[in-house]
């Protein structure tokens, strides 16, 4: 089975020969990488170059007219399912994002259709981080939970393995996320579809290196993008 894995990037030039090193080291079957960059000033898309030049199975998309984690990541998939992907992962490239548990979020496709690395099942955690930003995530997934009627616990996770047929189901063409709410859009066009859901549990790791791109306008992006959502379910319009 052909594994595609997605990393949606902006100024990580400080984590991305490593993170990519790390993936290989896995040596996981059949496994690609491809780098959807948005045209980093840090340089990162001459980085993964470098690394494309000595290694076929790494692959990178250089944006230069576009931004946003949402639509890179709807390039990712594209890229990932013209090129005959069968699983295809996205995570992000600040190693939060640990890539020791790829292993485990592919095999678990043996059983399920999308499975998440989750945070807020047993075993998992986010100890890492601050409690004032932990607490605003367990809020985010009460109340993704309570409109979305979705049974996942951690529903703000990026850390997902696909099949490929919840990305050709959902037709990532027609997803409208832009930003990091399109792991809600898809979560819900999934659990929409009929699709077995499952979670494995990670530790999420705060960054070591670089900054985050992440912020209260994001978060608040995030709430009225799951409010948008269900309004289009109740007139029908997903």
């Amino acid at each position: 089975m052909k594994t595609i894995v997605v990393i949606p990037t902006y100024n990580e030039a400080v984590n991305i020969v490593s993170l990519i090193k790390e993936i290989q080291k896995l040596n996981c079957r059949e496994l690609e990488i491809v780098v959807v960059d948005d045209n980093s000033p840090d340089g990162t898309w001459k980085l993964v170059e470098q690394l494309q030049k000595k290694n076929k199975g790494i692959h990178l998309i250089r944006r230069n007219n576009q931004r946003g984690r949402g639509s890179a990541g709807i390039e990712g998939f594209k890229y990932a399912l013209e090129r005959g992907a069968d699983y295809i992962v996205e995570m992000d490239a600040d190693f939060s994002h640990d890539p020791k548990y790829l292993p485990a979020l592919i095999n678990k496709l043996q059983e399920a259709d999308m499975v998440l690395g989750s945070r807020a099942v047993k075993e998992g955690s986010d100890n890492d981080r601050p409690l004032r930003r932990r607490l605003l995530t367990k809020g985010a997934n009460m109340y993704i939970r309570w409109m979305l009627g979705v049974n996942v616990r951690d529903c703000n996770s990026g850390y997902r393995a696909y099949r490929r047929k919840v990305l050709e189901t959902i037709d990532v063409e027609k997803i409208r996320a832009k930003g990091p709410e399109i792991v809600q859009e898809i979560l819900y066009k999934a659990h929409l579809s009929g699709f077995k859901i499952a979670e494995i549990p990670i530790a999420f790791i705060e960054r070591r290196k670089g900054s985050s791109k992440l912020g209260m306008r994001h978060l608040y992006r995030g709430y009225i993008a799951v409010l948008k959502l269900r309004l289009l379910h109740f007139f029908g319009k997903i």
